[in-house]
């Protein structure tokens, strides 16, 4: 080897060397290889959350009202959940419109990614079901066949989400405004537990004055329905609140609340006056029991092209394109991949 070759290892021997002991290297294969973080929802359950600090401080508040359905039950274990929520809206010029939705979610053992199941159902006869067994995903709409979603794309966990959420959903509707005053504890489902008298508390001027981007406006004119709504959540005005909530002094987990509010749209801000009416309540039930659920004893394979659309065109008369290039006439000729299925609503 000559002298030149020999120079040029050492030094490279010497710079490994130095790069080992570098302290932001080590730090840095310190983080490559050290084991994997646990689920964020896994931390935010070891979280304490004292509930008798519920009504004195805000933050822990809105943590305890908005907590999601995966660390209710990271927190809790097995349970089953239901609430009820009929919303009642009348104006000056107008019938009241009233809708009631039933909500039902049954958690297995297994914590964030155990099993599930949940029921939405409402007064105008419709509804959806979504189960997840054995990390299998299965969902309906209320009166059709079960499909196994592999491809669910976390529909699944915004389902569990947006089942569980109704008491997230009514704070949100009453701009974070649900104001809690302690009335001592009591036992329910034989467990020691916090209650509050839920009353509307001051506006938020920090929410008031907080600038939000513009919204989108549609190319053509909007429609009715969509001007009524966009106008209810721009000029929403909460006029009155009232019920109680009762939360877990283990876990801090709400396990039961009943709320009765008004929602107005003063006229000056909208063609014509309206008010909303929205009560709530929800309990959770059968903790630690485990559900034992079951995948559905029937139901269709899920599909890498839905044949809804296809099967209209046929009925039609419409004949389904093909690449460019491909022979019509060779058999086993792919078609263009189709819209994929939405998910049942």
């Amino acid at each position: 080897m000559s002298r030149l070759k020999k120079s040029a290892f050492t030094l490279a021997l010497a710079l490994a060397a130095v790069g080992c002991s570098d302290p932001v290297d080590k730090a840095a294969k310190a983080r490559i290889f050290s084991p994997e973080d646990p689920p964020k929802v896994v931390a935010s359950a070891k979280q304490k959350l004292p509930p008798e600090d519920v009504a004195s401080n805000p933050q822990v508040a809105r943590r305890i009202l908005g907590m999601d359905a995966a660390e209710v039950t990271e927190r809790l274990g097995p349970h089953r959940f239901q609430s009820s929520v009929s919303y009642e809206w009348s104006s000056d010029n107008s019938n009241p419109v009233k809708l009631t939705e039933t909500r039902t979610f049954r958690a297995g053992p297994g914590g964030v990614s155990g099993d599930f199941h949940g029921v939405l159902e409402n007064s105008r006869d419709q509804g959806l079901e979504v189960m997840r067994v054995g990390g299998q995903v299965f969902a309906r709409n209320r009166y059709g066949p079960f499909r196994q979603r592999l491809r669910d794309r976390g529909m699944a966990e915004r389902t569990r989400t947006e089942l569980t959420g109704a008491i997230r959903d009514f704070d949100t509707l009453f701009q974070g405004r649900l104001k809690l005053a302690p009335e001592g504890t009591i036992t329910y489902e034989g467990r020691t537990a916090w209650r509050y008298a839920v009353t509307l508390g001051p506006a938020s001027e920090a929410a008031a004055s907080r600038a939000l981007p513009a919204a989108f406006a549609p190319k053509g004119n909007v429609d009715e329905s969509t001007r009524r709504r966009a106008a209810f959540f721009a000029h929403r005005v909460p006029r009155s609140l009232d019920g109680e909530v009762v939360v877990d002094a283990e876990t801090s987990v709400v396990l039961k609340a009943r709320l009765d509010g008004r929602i107005g749209v003063p006229s000056e801000k909208t063609p014509e006056a309206a008010e909303l009416r929205l009560t709530l309540e929800s309990a959770i039930s059968e903790l630690g029991q485990d559900p034992k659920l079951q995948p559905p004893e029937d139901f269709l394979p899920d599909a890498d092209k839905p044949q809804g659309i296809a099967d209209a065109l046929d009925a039609f008369g419409i004949e389904r394109k093909k690449p460019e290039g491909a022979d019509k006439d060779k058999p086993g000729a792919e078609a263009p991949p189709e819209p994929e299925e939405e998910e049942a609503n």
